[in-house]
């Protein structure tokens, strides 16, 4: 029986005299494995001191991890973005698609609610008579309750006082939100205002999680006067 068919008759599991003859005589392995080397453990020491080389190894495994664990949050981020992209696209389109104030209204509570899974959101018009659908107000009443939410332009995000979540939410629901996103409708004048909320009083803490609801709140602001006459501006 020759060397080589006593070598085919071996167990396949490799121990480390086989693998320490096979690095020796293939010295370049590494080189061309490179991303190897930081998940080896090379014990170099001098005494109790830790000699330069473990250490950086040992730096280069942790950045390792450590990009990994970067990489792999900037990919949920991306794919949630990617998920409120389309559903905001899809509220836009039937935004667009509407043919009536009901139709407009209808389609953001709906999409808020069901497709965004936000748990409170108001969508209030001003107007200075009656309309058909939805909730509305005077301009007059909206600067009395929630004046200081209607300056700036910009989504307001936090903690707001009792009467403002009130006016937005209602006297039922207003008690159960921790934290608030409010956005103005503004297109030639000030049109209502499109409030979203969360239990959590962390939830609503930057505005830097809720650009969707500026886009939504620009086309919203652009329908409205469709089908909306008596919307009147708060200037």
């Amino acid at each position: 029986m020759t060397d080589q068919h006593q070598e085919q008759e071996q167990p396949h599991h490799l121990d480390s005299e086989v693998v320490a003859a096979y690095l020796r005589h293939h010295p370049e392995f590494f080189v061309h494995h490179e991303e190897l080397i930081p998940e080896l453990s090379i014990p170099h020491q001098a005494g109790d001191a830790v000699s330069l080389v473990e250490r950086q190894v040992k730096l280069l495994r942790d950045r390792n991890i450590e990009m990994r664990h970067r990489l792999s949050q900037l990919m949920d981020v991306a794919r949630e973005n990617d998920r409120l992209f389309d559903k905001t696209r899809r509220l836009v389109l039937d935004l667009l698609d509407a043919g009536s104030l009901e139709e407009v209204v209808g389609a953001v509570q709906d999409s808020l609610r069901h497709e965004f899974q936000v748990p409170f959101v108001s969508l209030i018009l001003f107007s200075e008579s009656a309309l058909p659908v939805g909730r509305w107000v005077s301009t007059a009443e909206a600067h009395q309750s929630i004046g200081g939410l209607l300056t700036g332009g910009k989504t307001i995000c936090g903690v707001l006082r009792s009467h403002e979540l009130e006016f937005l939410f209602g006297a039922d629901e207003h008690g159960q939100v921790g934290s608030a996103a409010v956005v103005t409708l503004a297109h030639q004048g000030m049109h209502g205002v499109l409030a979203i909320g969360s239990p959590d009083p962390q939830h609503y803490k930057s505005s830097l999680g809720t650009l969707f609801l500026g886009y939504i709140a620009e086309v919203l602001a652009r329908v409205l006067p469709r089908f909306a006459m008596p919307l009147r501006s708060v200037r």
